[in-house]
């Protein structure tokens, strides 16, 4: 028997096949592009994330009979806005996780409901990041399309109704649209009455491991998959990730770092930061919180500088069968740690955590005639990562982390991995599966919900560490010293942020 996950992510969909032993089969990835525009505006067309699903999964099952499939569970990106009429339609693009234009409607919510009674409630700050915002925008400036709207649903969600006709979403990801009473596990009238928005346009609420229900006949056509096969709800792609490396009970963390990054934890009280800088969302564990911190820019921004600047490393590696990121790596190796005094400022599309400025921007700072290219590929991977351990410093006032686990395309890297043993000051585990464990995590979901797994203990037999990798104290003195400063360089520049917003308004 096998397990059919998808994990519908930022730049496409990875449709994975695993036994019910956690061995990957097989895996395939479908790419779709996202619109990105006016400044820092974001949206994905849904029909790209079905064509993507259908043909991944018809590539997985044409070596396998797909009566064979106990189960198919999906992760997606989270805190995105996608308005469909009552027949499931879309009526307009996704607006997905990373786009900042509700800034106003932000606002607007602030002067209905204190701050920190809001960060009480769905242990979020309000944001233009989540989707109640995106959802008053939608109702201010496109009201013909909010009338039409039945219900706001996420990327995973969309899916799901695609294969079986249910509209329904999950805890972790209605944590994600900043309207979940974490007290309660339902729909907070307080936060909604705030935004202005009819809550009836919110779907409805099941657990992460029921079952949604079965693969229809038209989806069966589409997908390749057997009519009736089980489909468990799953979760946000930020649970999903934690349930894939073991994150499911008090005392595991772990860092993702894919396109955006965050670092999160299982915890079974509220972590709450008095700044509001890390947010807390509802595991896919019944009982159990995941609280983290999401930057915006993370594998993006060392995408960008590959492609705007390392033109010739990527040809090199075309040319030589491997990864331009490996000649990259070469590169840093030569810079020493803390770029000889180059800092990157990673805010290359605002930020949420730690700073929640959606008008920062990203720069080099102590730049001079005498850096060289492998200074700026250090500096850009070195800003990344002390953004993410003023994440982890806030955590760990209330909670010892002396290891982390690393997922996600980043973590192929060794130098990016021993830089985070360094910044971080903790063993930075490395496990087998990378790039597959948000999948594994869904693939698991999918397992209890088909009755196949007891609980989400059976991630012990998913998990395997590959490498480890300890910190170095004499590296981690010198980011001790550069951190700091870090730090001063975001906030002097928080006026120049203000005047360039204001150049562009």
């Amino acid at each position: 028997m096998y397990l059919l996950a998808h994990d519908l992510g930022t730049s496409g969909n990875k449709a994975t096949l695993f036994t019910v032993d956690g061995e990957l089969v097989a895996a395939r990835t479908e790419p779709y592009d996202t619109h990105y525009f006016n400044d820092n505006w974001a949206e994905q067309d849904p029909g790209d994330w079905w064509r993507a699903v259908c043909r991944s999964a018809q590539a997985l099952l044409q070596d396998i009979d797909a009566g064979q499939i106990a189960a198919v569970a999906l992760s997606g990106q989270m805190m995105g806005c996608l308005c469909v009429d009552r027949q499931g339609k879309p009526l307009r693009p996704s607006i997905i996780y990373c786009d900042q234009r509700a800034d106003r409607q932000t606002e607007r919510m602030l002067q209905q409901i204190d701050p920190a009674e809001f960060y009480r409630i769905v242990g979020h700050r309000p944001s233009p990041s989540y989707s109640i915002e995106k959802l008053a925008w939608i109702k201010e400036h496109e009201p013909r399309v909010y009338a039409k709207t039945h219900k706001m649903l996420n990327a995973k969600d969309f899916i799901n109704f695609k294969l079986t006709g249910v509209m329904a979403t999950d805890p972790s990801d209605a944590s994600g649209t900043n309207a979940l009473d974490l007290g309660t596990y339902q729909w907070s009238e307080r936060i909604i009455t705030a935004a202005g928005v009819d809550g009836e346009k919110l779907p409805e609420l099941k657990q992460s491991t029921d079952v949604l229900g079965t693969v229809t006949r038209t989806a069966a056509e589409a997908t390749g998959l057997t009519e009736g096969t089980p489909v468990v709800v799953g979760g946000g792609d930020g649970v999903c990730a934690g349930v894939g490396v073991g994150c499911t009970r008090p005392g595991v963390a772990y860092n993702y770092v894919g396109s955006s990054s965050w670092i999160a934890l299982t915890v079974e009280k509220p972590v709450r930061d008095d700044q509001m800088r890390t947010m807390s969302w509802a595991h896919a564990v019944p009982g159990y919180l995941q609280p983290s911190g999401t930057m915006q820019t993370a594998g993006s921004a060392l995408n960008w500088i590959k492609n705007e600047i390392c033109k010739s490393e990527t040809a090199r590696a075309a040319e030589g069968g491997i990864r331009a990121y490996e000649l990259i790596d070469r590169q840093i190796k030569t810079s020493r740690p803390g770029a000889h005094g180059l800092l990157f400022l990673p805010y290359l599309m605002g930020e949420r955590s730690p700073r929640w400025n959606t008008k920062a921007k990203g720069a080099f700072v102590g730049l001079t005639l005498s850096h060289t290219r492998a200074d700026l590929l250090r500096a850009v991977l070195e800003g990344i990562t002390y953004n993410l351990e003023i994440i982890l410093g806030i955590f760990r006032r209330e909670i010892e982390i002396d290891s982390m686990i690393v997922i996600g395309g980043g973590a192929r890297s060794a130098v990016w991995r021993q830089m985070m043993a360094d910044v971080y000051n903790v063993e930075v585990h490395k496990p087998h599966y990378l790039e597959e464990a948000t999948s594994m995590g869904a693939a698991v979901i999918a397992g209890i919900g088909a009755g196949l797994f007891e609980d989400f203990g059976v991630t012990d037999r998913f998990v395997q560490i590959e490498a480890v990798h300890t910190p170095d104290p004499a590296t981690r003195a010198a980011y001790l010293e550069m951190m700091p400063i870090f730090e001063q360089c975001y906030h002097g520049l928080c006026d120049t942020y203000e005047r360039l917003a204001e150049r562009r308004a």
